[in-house]
């Protein structure tokens, strides 16, 4: 089968097409034959620096974390009605050898998950580690909610920083499916239709002094949850537009990492939770699974030009542009297919 590897950490050019042998899965695994494999910056950083696990007995590493695809053997332990059923694939590569940049992937059956007849391939590859984070975001206010669906975030204002990336993408979309208000912050108009396209109810530049100005008329009583990928560059709006006991759940650090505190904050009991969907408790884990399940099948995480978020594609040769494409900052999803 073909897949691609590295053997040493760099720039994309350590990447290369190989022919490997077969994998069957051992009990409690499944074999999925990806179609389409998506990537996240997780995933260049990785190959980048070289992941720290790695053994001396892994000569060769297969990139990406998502895909989606169909299960096509079964180990033991595992039911044989899972032969044949489409599935998107989260956090393959975390801590093994082998990702999703590959014709077949051995995995815990638990991380090959249902995919509806009506949902595309790229969409399988789109969820993942993206939606899983921003659910997270959504859930981790002691406040609640602890898990999303319809009605769940009624009467919630959701701040999202970053409108147009995969995560803030995914939050709009969980956000508006779970009836939250939601107001995002983007850096151009080509953003900000992409924020709206995803369900947006506000966008707003970040680029204007304006910028908290325009977002309190649209967030009366202040903002319950701020998805945040740069919790530094933004403190000092996220400090004046919360609202008393308050979240900000940050999943990046874009822009450094030196998180500024005051007074106001203390006053308010403003809560800081910090997100990394790897390290994610197995019982959160499970939750989000189950309801970004729910929203799939409920047609609530479109993806596409029309839904917010433009789909790159390369083929699975050309596997290093897509990682460089998502290096330099592609707006939209960067897609590698196989099948």
């Amino acid at each position: 089968m073909r897949a691609i590897v590295y053997s040493e950490a760099g720039g994309s050019e350590v990447l290369r097409l190989v022919d490997r042998p077969e994998p069957s899965p051992g009990p409690g695994e499944v074999r999925v034959r990806m179609h389409v494999s998506g990537v996240n910056p997780t995933d260049w950083k990785a190959r980048a620096r070289g992941p720290s696990w790695v053994s001396a007995e892994m000569t060769e590493v297969v990139p990406n974390q998502d895909g989606a695809g169909v299960i096509d053997a079964v180990g033991e332990g595992v039911s044989e009605d899972r032969m044949g059923e489409r599935v998107w694939v989260w956090e393959a590569a975390w801590q093994r050898a082998d990702g999703t940049a590959q014709e077949l992937v051995v995995l815990p059956s638990r991380q090959a998950v249902p995919l509806p007849d009506d949902a595309s391939f790229e969409l399988g590859a789109c969820v993942g580690i993206p939606a899983l984070t921003a659910h997270r975001c959504l859930t981790v206010s002691e406040a609640g909610p602890h898990a999303l669906s319809p009605g769940a975030l009624d009467g919630r204002t959701v701040l999202v920083a970053g409108g147009a990336g995969a995560v803030g993408h995914a939050a709009i979309q969980l956000a508006r499916w779970a009836g939250a208000r939601i107001i995002a912050t983007v850096s151009s108009e080509e953003k900000a239709a992409l924020a709206r396209a995803a369900g947006a109810d506000h966008v707003v530049s970040y680029r204007t002094d304006r910028a908290a100005e325009e977002i309190w008329a649209h967030a009366s009583g202040g903002v319950d949850i701020v998805v945040e990928v740069a919790p530094a560059v933004n403190a000092a709006l996220d400090a004046e537009l919360l609202a008393p006991n308050g979240t900000v759940a940050v999943y990046a650090v874009d822009g450094g990492s030196a998180l500024p505190l005051s007074w106001p904050l203390l006053q308010r009991n403003v809560g800081y939770r910090f997100v990394l969907v790897y390290t994610v408790p197995r019982d959160a884990k499970d939750q989000a699974i189950a309801d970004v399940s729910a929203a799939v099948a409920d047609r609530a995480l479109p993806v596409g030009d029309g839904a917010g978020l433009p789909l790159h594609r390369f083929p699975l040769e050309r596997t290093a542009d897509a990682h460089d494409a998502v290096e330099a900052g592609a707006v939209g999803k960067v897609l590698v297919e196989i099948g």
